[in-house]
């Protein structure tokens, strides 16, 4: 039975993966104004917000065949599909009634809308004139907001299937749902780096800025780190930082046999090593977990933890600026969020104190990572 689930699986992988996906990225020197306040904050959120549904109601009259051709898939999950574009529209009323509260200051890309019928309305008919301020933007923004709707569809469209972040299993699943408006959560993945490498600079570098984050760290290289130089040197690397764990490779867990094995093992020597930093949190290696694991993950007391923001920075993706402008612009459509960088990349070096500077007076948070996934 086993060998024929994963023979299973592997096929429809196969048809699955028939076509790559263009990472959707904005330069946002296209936008024509610093976010130096909160309410232009709002005006760039407000932009980004109808310019996404534009797009996302537009996809809705393609039928299977069409969305198929699209997504470069041979078979899609409908079902899945359209309960993420339910989804995507309550988070996008919720999130356009966030920003329209400071149309008194600015009422750039202020439109009436109390309902849901509204914003379907609004983004039907929503363009940017030839003359507007706005539209260096407006082009890009387009193309940015279809290459990320198809990454979201796409996968839909293979859930669960493939399981990703784009959807969860149940309670113990958490994805920053519930943090608020304009609060956002720092995570990175794949550390810790080697000694003195991008894990030692990010977790300093956001210690002098007074903001934590979570380290996601796998148990293999965090056990190296420890070997090849101390306990009180991996310590003192993550001082004032919170740590979870992603098992003990980087590897996907939906399909390996020794899945909670890479768990647990992973979770001892972590909380063993870092028991003031040690947060009871999985965060799955490129979102694959099995859907059957929830009753696995509350004996262990662990919640499984994804993200809603990823930063495209492994190797072979973004550049490090490429990946900033993502950052920044899903956080104007999203308004709150799980951000997520890999500290095993330089990426995150450049990307982070760029967007940091870049938000600096627009009025948002970061979570405290102790307070997080609560």
């Amino acid at each position: 039975m086993r060998i024929a689930l994963l023979l299973s699986a592997w096929l429809f992988c196969l048809g699955a993966h028939a076509a790559p996906v263009n990472v959707a990225t904005l330069d946002r020197g296209t936008w024509p104004e610093n976010l130096s306040s909160p309410a232009l904050f709002d005006v760039a959120s407000r932009a980004e917000i109808l310019m996404f549904a534009h797009g996302l109601l537009a996809s809705e009259a393609l039928d299977e065949p069409a969305l198929k051709q699209r997504l470069g898939l041979k078979n899609i999950n409908l079902v899945s599909i359209d309960d993420l574009r339910r989804q995507l529209w309550q988070r996008l009323l919720d999130n356009y009634t966030f920003a329209q509260q400071s149309c008194e200051q600015d009422a750039s890309f202020c439109y009436l809308v109390e309902n849901m019928d509204d914003l379907r309305e609004q983004a039907g008919k929503f363009e940017v004139s030839d003359n507007s301020f706005y539209i260096g933007w407006a082009g890009p923004s387009s193309t940015f907001h279809e290459r990320y709707l198809d990454e979201l569809l796409r996968k839909a469209a293979l859930f669960p299937q493939i399981s990703s972040e784009i959807a969860r299993f149940g309670d113990h699943e958490r994805n920053g749902d519930e943090l608020n408006d304009r609060l956002f959560l720092l995570t990175f993945d794949g550390g810790p780096a080697s000694i003195s490498g991008n894990t030692d600079w990010l977790a300093d570098y956001l210690r002098k800025q007074k903001i934590n984050a979570i380290f996601f760290a796998l148990g293999n290289s965090l056990q190296a780190r420890a070997e090849k130089s101390s306990s009180a040197n991996v310590q003192a690397l993550y001082q004032g930082q919170c740590v979870g764990i992603q098992g003990w490779q980087y590897r996907s867990h939906s399909h390996w046999v020794d899945w909670q094995s890479s768990i647990t093992r992973s979770a001892s020597l972590t909380q063993g090593l870092l028991p003031e930093n040690y947060l009871p949190l999985f965060r799955p290696p490129y979102g694959q977990r099995r859907p059957d694991s929830q009753g696995f993950f509350q004996s262990q007391g662990l919640q499984v933890a994804l993200w809603d923001i990823d930063s495209e920075d492994e190797a072979g993706k973004l550049k490090a600026d490429e990946s900033a402008n993502r950052v920044l612009t899903l956080m104007l459509l999203w308004r709150r969020g799980v951000i997520v960088f890999h500290d095993t990349q330089d990426k995150a070096r450049v990307a982070l104190p760029w967007l940091l500077h870049a938000t600096a007076q627009s009025g948002l948070g970061w979570q405290d990572c102790r307070e997080a996934f609560r």
